[in-house]
């Protein structure tokens, strides 16, 4: 097992683009700007054997810099991981043979100091099952993506009710256009921030003009800009995200007044249009708020009904001495500690 960083781009990028099934989330580009963002120190760790190989992207983040642990551990001491915002997870080729690349991992993550890794996998590519042992695997909420095979197959799986709304958006004159540069991003956090706003959002998902730079930067041949015109002015805006044929739905924001004319609807049926059109096989439009089958799930739903991807997540604990340790220092009462289900809970906001 090998672990290659950040700075080791050119290796990195090389790495992943050997992998026949690698998706945008695994580049080098991409995980830039959630470094930027505060999630921790991007890592890509490679196994390679004559037999078969593995590749992982992870952000490993210093526990102590938790708001919950300041002044309590020493800085640089104790780590744990995620998989980048998105999708991740192993993704394997040839024979490999599973409990090696456990044992592997595991020593690696030890090396590292990694006390526990959080995963959330790619329900587009279906890798939960990637690690036979040491992870929790827990089934989340349904995603949906759309078959790009053709416009007909696009139009098709499209709900009759989402059709008459697309058509009532063309109808009102709205129209798509789409492109990348600055200019349109800082357009965009306006948009988005205030979408954030209105849904009263936890600051987490509110990012620097430093993280949009890094976007058309850092993943320019990867990112595209669509955004729907009424009346001479921006109302709906979203980031796509693509590699290797995978579309992916990244960010979005519409102007709140504006949503009866449904922009957003005609904005990802053109988008799907693109994506054919530029050769991507499937979009991948995620699940709902928290996995939810909520009204953000039925939106997304509408645009292929017979869609049925599943959000899968892991939960690992490396080192189980130290993460009750600092479980212990969290002093959660015994029913508190039953009742988090976030992970890991030492983490837990109570």
């Amino acid at each position: 097992m090998e672990i290659v960083r950040l700075e080791e781009r050119q290796k990195w990028d090389k790495i992943v683009s050997s992998f026949n099934n690698y998706d945008v989330y695994y580049l080098n580009g991409y995980v830039r700007a959630f470094a930027l963002h505060g999630d921790g120190i991007p890592v890509l760790c490679y196994y390679n054997t004559d037999e078969g190989r593995a590749i992982c992207v992870l952000m490993v983040r210093d526990i102590a810099k938790d708001i919950n642990f300041t002044g309590k551990i020493p800085n640089s001491k104790y780590w744990d991981a995620v998989t980048p915002y998105g999708y991740g997870g192993f993704l394997t080729e040839g024979n490999i043979d599973h409990k090696l690349l456990n044992d592997e991992f595991l020593i690696t993550l030890k090396e590292l100091g990694i006390i526990s890794v959080f995963y959330r996998f790619h329900p587009v590519l279906a890798n939960a099952d990637s690690l036979s042992e040491g992870v929790s695997l827990v089934p989340m909420g349904k995603t949906v993506a759309i078959d790009l095979s053709s416009p007909k197959i696009i139009w098709d799986n499209i709900t009759s009710k989402n059709r008459n709304m697309i058509r009532k958006a063309e109808k009102h004159g709205i129209e798509i256009f789409h492109g990348k540069n600055r200019e349109l991003l800082k357009i965009f956090r306006n948009i988005y921030n205030a979408t954030m706003d209105h849904d009263q959002a936890v600051p987490y998902y509110y990012f620097t003009q430093d993280f949009y730079d890094s976007i058309n930067d850092d993943l320019h041949d990867n990112y595209e800009v669509f955004y729907a015109m009424y009346n001479n002015e921006i109302i709906s805006m979203a980031i796509m995200i693509f590699a290797n044929g995978y579309l992916n739905y990244h960010l979005s924001g519409s102007k709140f007044e504006y949503r009866y004319l449904a922009p957003t609807n005609l904005l990802l049926y053109k988008a799907s249009l693109w994506g054919y059109e530029n050769g991507l096989r499937i979009f991948h439009l995620g699940g709902g708020i928290g996995s939810g089958e909520d009204n953000l799930y039925k939106f997304k739903s509408a645009f292929n009904r017979i869609s049925d991807y599943r959000f899968v997540v892991g939960k690992s604990i490396v080192n189980e001495e130290v993460y009750k340790t600092l479980l212990t220092l969290r002093a959660f009462t015994q029913e508190q500690e039953e009742n988090i289900s976030f992970f890991p809970k030492y983490r837990a906001t109570i």
